[in-house]
């Protein structure tokens, strides 16, 4: 169909063309008058993503679209509009629980049917670049419309508090019983403690300990010193029982052997005098040898009594040595069994340390829980509230009647161009051609067609005949 077929169709059918446009927009806007009122008041919210102030935190992902849309689903849901009934006591209502019998004959529950009705009326816009929702409801009264719409955000409030508290007061629950539990088990560790105590005698474990270890490196160095004075008796000992015994500090330091040692010199001296003078065999050349011979024994006496001496000296060095030995041992596992029982006791003083970290872990939980439990303030906050309107929302009588000259416009071309299919006429020479695949010769002008654009549409049509007959001549030729 080319456009001048389709222009000569509404050409032919334009009385029905218009009759379908006027039609559907008297349709139109008797139906906006016949509509009653409504009236669409709305009232909008702000979430606050300020810290908050019992958990000193930001709560992540307030700012995001999906938090927003989530909070647009907790308006529309039932439990808000559940809320509303309760509140406004809408069930207490005869008139209301009459409607709500005869449409349900009594089955179901009355607040579910009011909050499914309501839920109807209500629309939540969230705004796309901030965190204010706007909640709005249509009724067909302006103050009920506001009352509603008002209704639902303090729902939304309330039901926003529920849902951070109602948590808060689960884990305080629990964190109740653990810190029950957790109180417990540092009483317990606690009583280990001083049991472990009380048996081992402790008072004051760390300094007792560094007592015997002193006492622990004083008996090491004693033992140190005494080892290096017994080496040095046994060395003297061994001198004093070998043959430069004589040769000993205590032998030559005695004034008694000394003083004999120099009587026996004297007495060699005069002997060798004498034994020049007087011979070998001479008396005072034997008494004289007599002399010597006695002193000689005395000095030897006296050596062996100062060597001897030597000898119990070292040998008192050595049992003493032996003796602090012997003590260096004892304190030694004194110290080792008071290490062990320090260990013992750490190990206990550790669990009581755990159980009191877990133990004020658990307790500040509960705490900050408790805090939350008893929270009475929202994050979200009335920004706006809900005022009745002056003028209705619907119905929007321009814009009816401006959709339905649109699509009656769209209606009436669909109409005649249907009618034009079923009952298929002969408009213009395209048409003719088109059905008989012949050519035209001629085409008679309209009665009408007079003066001066006649006389042009008469030119143009023998043109077009001319033109269609001299195609077969073209052909035969």
């Amino acid at each position: 169909m080319t456009y001048a077929q389709f222009f000569s169709i509404l050409r032919a059918r334009w009385l029905v063309a218009v009759g379908v446009l006027l039609g559907l927009v008297a349709a139109a806007l008797v139906l906006s008058l016949l509509l009653p009122k409504q009236y669409r008041a709305s009232a909008s919210v702000v979430i606050d993503v300020k810290p908050d102030p019992v958990s000193a935190m930001i709560y992540g992902g307030m700012s995001s679209p999906a938090f927003m849309a989530t909070q647009v689903d907790i308006i529309q849901s039932d439990r808000v509009a559940q809320r509303v009934v309760r509140n406004l006591r809408l069930t207490e209502n005869a008139q209301v629980r009459q409607q709500w019998t005869e449409a349900t004959q009594g089955r179901g529950a009355i607040e579910v049917w009011l909050a499914e009705n309501l839920q109807r009326s209500l629309d939540v816009l969230p705004s796309r670049e901030s965190n204010v929702i706007s909640v709005g409801f249509k009724a067909p009264d302006g103050r009920f419309a506001a009352a509603l719409a008002n209704a639902f955000v303090q729902a939304y409030i309330e039901t926003s508090l529920e849902l951070r508290v109602d948590p808060a007061r689960q884990y305080s629950s629990f964190f109740e019983s653990r810190a029950k539990e957790a109180r417990a088990a540092l009483e317990a560790a606690q009583s280990r403690v001083s049991a472990f105590q009380k048996d081992k005698g402790i008072i004051a474990t760390d300094e007792r300990l560094d007592v015997e270890n002193s006492r622990l490196n004083e008996l090491s160095s004693q033992l140190v010193a005494l080892q290096a004075i017994t080496s040095e008796s046994n060395s003297r000992q061994a001198q004093a029982q070998g043959a430069s015994g004589d040769k000993l500090q205590e032998v030559l330091g005695n004034p008694l052997i000394a003083g004999l040692k120099g009587d026996l010199s004297r007495s060699e001296a005069r002997l060798k005098e004498l034994n020049q003078r007087f011979g070998d065999n001479h008396p005072a050349v034997i008494e004289a040898r007599a002399s010597i011979a006695e002193l000689q024994s005395r000095v030897n006496e006296e050596t062996r009594r100062v060597t001897s001496g030597v000898g119990v000296t070292g040998t008192i060095n050595r049992q003493r040595e032996a003796q602090l030995r012997a003590d260096l041992q004892v304190q030694r596992d004194k110290v080792l069994r008071m290490k062990q029982v320090r260990d013992e006791g750490s190990v206990l003083v550790r669990d009581m340390e755990n159980a009191q970290r877990s133990y004020d872990a658990v307790l500040a939980r509960l705490t900050q829980t408790s805090l939350e439990g008893q929270t009475t303030q929202s994050n979200v906050n009335v920004l706006t509230p809900a005022s009745p309107p002056i003028e209705p929302a619907s119905p929007r009588i321009a814009l009816n009647l401006l959709i339905a000259c649109f699509v009656g416009s769209l209606l009436a071309v669909g109409v005649a161009v249907l009618l034009e299919m079923l009952d298929r006429r002969v408009r213009s020479a395209e048409d003719v051609v088109a059905a008989l695949d012949l050519p035209v010769l001629g085409v008679l002008p309209k009665p009408a067609s007079r003066g001066l654009l006649g006389a042009r549409r008469n030119l143009a049509l023998q043109q077009r005949v001319v033109h269609q007959l001299a195609r077969p001549s073209a052909k035969g030729s």
